[in-house]
C-alpha cells in the first residue's frame, strides 16, 4: 500500500466476477489510480481421456510426477541431504539442486519431460496433460474480519491535497453502477453489510478525518475548561460568555490569512487556533477586570469602558506583537507554517477586535443588568 494516498476498499465480491481482468479503473483529472489486474498464467492438468487412451491411471501419472527426480528439479529443485551450517549463518541453510533460472520451468521444456507409465514405457507430459490459460488466484485480503479488495491511487497535478481528487472520484463513483447496483460509499466506518458492492474511503482521507476529529474534540474540551475557570473566578455564568466571545473572531483572521498566503489549512493550523483561544481569553479577562476595578473606584460605566480601552490597548498590543514576531520564525517551515499563519493573522485580527468588542459587550451587559435592578 502506498502511503499518503486515497485508498478504496472494495467489497471482495468484485474479485469473484467472471471477467478475467478484475479491474477497477477510476479516471479523474487530478487523481491517478493504479489498475489492479490479475496476472495471467498457464495451468497444466492431467487429462483423464488421454491417460485412459494409453492405459494409464490419473493417480499413476500424478505419482510419477511427484516421484520423478527430473520433473522435481525442473519445477522447484531437489533437496540434497541435510541442511548445511557455515560460519556466517545463524540458522541451517537447505541445499537444493536447481536448474538455471532460464531453464527452470519453461513450458515447452516441462512438457517435453517423460514420465514412466505402468508398463515401463516413457510417455511425454505433452500427451498426458492439458494446458489452458488462466489467471493466478489473487490474494484474499480482510480488514476487521471483512473481505476487501484494495484499489490504490496517488495524487497528480498541481493540487496539494489528495482529498480534492478523492472528492472528484466520489462524484464519478456515484454516477456509475455495478450489475445495476449503486455503490454505497462509506467515509468513517467500514460497511456492516458486505452482501453488496460498497466502498470505504481510506488512506489520506482517514488520516485527515481522525486528525481533525481529535483536534475538534480537544478544541471543545479546551472551551469547556476555559469556561469553567472563568466562571470560578468571576462567580458568574454570563460574564464568561462575554469574555469568550472574541474566540470566534479568530476565524476572521485565520482563514483569510491562509487564503492570502495560498497555504492549506492543516492540523498545525488547528493547533494554532486552540492556542489562540487562550491568548484571546487572557486579553478579555484583563479588560473586564480593569473595567470592574474602575467602576469600584467610582468611575461611571461609560468612562470606565473608554479608559480601559485606552489604558490596556498598549500592553495588549505589545504582547500580541511579541507573539506574532515569534511565529514569524516558523513561517517558512513546511510543517509548522500553518501554526505560524494561524498565530500571526489570528492574533492580529482578534486583538484589534477584542479591544472594541469586549468593552462594548460588557458595557451592554452591565447596562442591561443595571436597568433590571432599577426596574425591580
Amino acid at each position: 500500500m502506498l502511503h499518503g494516498i486515497g485508498t478504496l476498499e472494495i467489497d471482495a465480491r468484485l474479485a469473484e466476477q467472471e471477467q478475467p481482468t478484475k479491474n477497477i479503473l477510476l479516471e479523474c483529472r487530478t487523481f491517478e489510480c493504479l489498475r489492479l489486474r490479475a496476472a495471467s498464467c498457464q495451468r497444466c492438468g492431467v487429462a483423464a481421456k488421454r491417460c485412459l487412451a494409453r492405459a494409464l491411471s490419473i493417480q499413476l501419472v500424478t505419482q510419477s510426477l511427484q516421484d520423478d527426480q527430473k520433473v522435481a528439479t525442473r519445477l522447484g529443485g531437489d533437496a540434497l541431504g541435510p541442511d548445511a551450517i557455515d560460519g556466517g549463518s545463524k540458522y541451517p541453510c537447505p541445499i537444493r539442486l536447481r536448474l538455471p533460472p532460464t531453464d527452470q520451468a519453461p513450458l515447452d521444456g516441462l512438457l517435453a519431460l517423460r514420465v514412466r507409465g505402468g508398463s515401463g514405457q516413457l510417455v511425454p507430459l505433452s500427451e498426458l496433460v492439458q494446458v489452458r490459460p488462466t489467471w493466478w488466484d489473487g490474494a484474499i485480503h480482510h480488514k476487521d474480519l471483512l473481505p476487501v479488495v484494495y484499489v490504490m491511487g496517488d495524487q497528480s497535478g498541481t493540487v496539494d491535497s489528495p482529498l480534492y481528487g478523492m472528492f472528484e472520484l466520489v462524484e464519478q463513483v456515484s454516477d456509475n453502477a455495478i450489475d445495476g447496483q449503486r455503490i454505497a460509499q462509506h467515509y468513517i466506518a467500514q460497511p456492516e453489510d458486505t452482501s453488496g458492492f460498497s466502498i470505504k474511503w481510506d488512506g489520506e482521507w482517514q488520516i485527515t478525518y481522525e486528525t481533525f476529529r481529535d483536534m475538534g474534540i480537544a478544541y471543545a474540551a479546551g472551551m469547556v475548561l476555559i469556561y469553567l475557570l472563568v466562571v470560578s473566578y468571576f462567580r458568574n455564568y454570563i460574564v464568561p460568555l462575554v469574555i469568550m466571545a472574541p474566540i470566534a473572531l479568530t476565524v476572521i483572521g485565520v482563514m483569510p490569512g491562509h487564503a492570502l498566503l495560498g497555504a492549506q489549512f492543516t492540523a498545525t493550523s488547528m493547533i494554532g487556533m486552540i492556542a489562540l483561544a487562550g491568548i484571546i481569553v487572557r486579553n478579555s479577562i484583563l479588560l473586564v477586570e480593569f473595567i470592574n476595578h474602575l467602576v469600584e473606584r467610582g468611575h461611571t460605566l461609560e468612562q470606565a469602558v473608554v479608559d480601559t480601552s485606552a489604558v490596556r490597548a498598549k500592553p495588549i498590543a505589545l504582547t500580541a506583537l511579541a507573539a506574532m514576531a515569534g511565529a514569524f520564525f516558523i513561517l517558512d517551515d513546511p510543517i509548522f507554517n500553518g501554526l505560524a499563519i494561524s498565530l500571526i493573522f489570528g492574533i492580529l485580527v482578534s486583538t484589534v477586535l477584542t479591544l472594541v468588542v469586549i468593552p462594548l459587550l460588557y458595557y451592554a451587559l452591565l447596562r442591561h443588568r443595571s436597568r433590571k435592578e432599577v426596574s425591580a
